[in-house]
């Protein structure tokens, strides 16, 4: 038999790195169309003694497929998607889907069938497998949650090539012991870390509870416990109306009482909303300076309406429903809680078609393809240089405090920064902007000790993006060298070589 192994040359130096701006090393490479392949791939890996790291399309930015030597296995030939069925008794419809098949892909197709896949990452271009690796979410989790809630079946394959096949339901954890199945017919049975999960949105660690479907345990596993090659997702009927707002308001303060009232919180005079949006994004007052100076100096920004000087600090919420008349009414009674607040109609972007979404949508993206491109010409005279992005959560009662925690430090350490993200879910992204690698360096010390914080308010150090290879020091802060220890001996379970995706959740 031919070998699928290909020794490295210049000619795959693209695949060392992903949008962590991190490169790596590797010895060779495959690029696999089948189950079959990976498997034969795995055989001939574990005889040539190498470890494996698992690509998909490459947008993460947690270097989680950047190789720290030996073997890339590249799922990004494995794009195959079946049809769409549906469940006569449940009235569900599913897809089923090969890992390396693309989000806008998968939209695509339900929306043909007018159904809907709900993750909403940043880059429509990521892998399906990426998004399961990680626990993708986005800008709807508000509503909708993460990726996990619409995977119903998984086929991940194990380092010697055995599989494991899970359905959502079918196999429990008894408190934190388990015993599954291969299809080989091997049991592999142990217990789960004994940690507890904070009570926010989290891709941070295993996925772990008592007594949990474990399937849940190879969603967010970031390729350290198998390599997934099928995927079944859930969708739900395309919803018939959408619309979107940004509204802008006078200051930071106004912006975050606007944010509780319309997660349904109760606000000092005002009446509550009919009903609660699916997304709802946060952008301070330095994120849109900083679209009003890149949308001046380059072209490609001018997709974005044009921002006026007196807006302060803005929020970006959706609303999804089976009518435009009931959209309507939420979006009515929303914005006059807006002009209580300080705002008004005529600093407030509203859209009620796809047409009229595409700017607001743009505005919501630009900011972080922003953030790269600054990092990107800095990186000209420092090649070193990279950002320094946060992606920590806190439960509902530090959100304020929390960002002031943000701002006091960035501004003590006279660091350039932006703030933006899915503050629905208390989650925003602060992005340091150096200037220098001693400037990156200070940013890099103010990022643990806010993570130390965040960890003493029983958030999360990684909200949505996961650990990959760059976060492994946040997670033995949230979890303890204990708790990693049990994290290893659980990954020794299914992979006791230790070869898959080495460096990538803990060292």
């Amino acid at each position: 038999m031919k070998s699928s192994i290909i020794p490295w040359t210049s000619e795959y130096e693209d695949l060392l790195r992903d949008e962590s701006r991190c490169i790596g090393t590797a010895t060779s490479v495959s690029f696999p169309e089948s189950e079959t392949e990976v498997i034969e791939v795995l055989h001939e890996i574990r005889s040539l003694g190498l470890t494996v790291t698992t690509q998909g399309a490459r947008t993460g930015i947690v270097g989680g497929a950047v190789p720290q030597g030996g073997h890339v296995m590249n799922l990004s030939r494995m794009k195959a998607v079946g049809e769409i069925l549906r469940d006569e008794l449940t009235d569900e419809s599913s897809l089923t889907t090969l890992p390396g098949a693309l989000l806008m892909e998968i939209r695509e197709i339900a929306e043909k069938r007018q159904l809907f896949f709900p993750p909403d990452p940043t880059e429509t271009s990521c892998s399906i497998g990426g998004m399961v690796a990680c626990n993708a979410s986005g800008a709807l989790t508000f509503h909708y949650g993460p990726t996990r809630n619409w995977v119903r079946r998984l086929k991940i394959v194990l380092s010697d090539g055995d599989i494991i096949q899970l359905s959502r339901g079918e196999s429990y954890a008894q408190g934190r012991s388990f015993s599954l199945r291969t299809e080989g017919g091997r049991i592999i049975e142990g217990r789960l870390p004994s940690y507890t999960m904070p009570q926010v949105k989290s891709a941070a660690g295993y996925y772990v509870t008592d007594n949990m479907d474990m399937l849940d345990l190879f969603i967010g596993m970031e390729g350290t416990l198998g390599i997934v090659t099928e995927i079944e997702l859930r969708l739900i009927p395309k919803p018939s109306a959408v619309h979107g707002l940004v509204v802008f308001l006078p200051s930071q303060e106004a912006a975050l009482k606007l944010v509780r009232y319309l997660r349904g919180e109760p606000v000092d005079g005002l009446v509550p909303l009919p009903s609660r949006p699916t997304g709802i994004e946060f952008f301070d007052n330095k994120a849109l300076d900083l679209l009003r100076k890149i949308r001046a100096e380059y072209p490609a920004f001018e997709k974005i309406p044009v921002l006026k000087p007196h807006f302060h600090t803005a929020i970006y919420t959706e609303f999804h429903g089976d009518s435009d008349e009931a959209l309507e009414e939420a979006v009515v009674q929303g914005m006059e809680a807006v002009e209580v607040l300080g705002g008004n109609d005529e600093d407030t972007w509203y859209a009620t078609t796809q047409r009229e979404l595409e700017p607001l949508k743009a505005f919501r993206h630009a900011v972080p393809e922003a953030v790269n491109l600054v990092i990107d010409e800095r990186r000209r005279s420092v090649p070193k240089l990279t950002k320094l992005g946060t992606d920590m959560s806190v439960p509902n009662e530090y959100l304020e405090t929390a960002i002031a925690m943000y701002e006091e430090g960035v501004r003590e350490n006279d660091l350039e920064s932006v703030v933006f993200g899915h503050i629905g879910n208390n989650h925003v992204h602060v992005n340091i902007l150096p200037n220098s690698l001693e400037e990156y360096e200070r940013g890099r010390s103010l990022y643990l000790s806010w993570a130390r914080q965040v960890v003493d308010w029983k958030g999360s150090v990684s909200a949505e993006h996961g650990i990959g290879k760059l976060k492994t020091s946040l997670l033995e802060i949230m979890y303890g060298q204990e708790s990693i220890a049990e994290m290893r001996a659980l990954k020794k379970l299914f992979d006791p070589g230790m070869i898959l995706n080495p460096g990538t959740l803990f060292l």
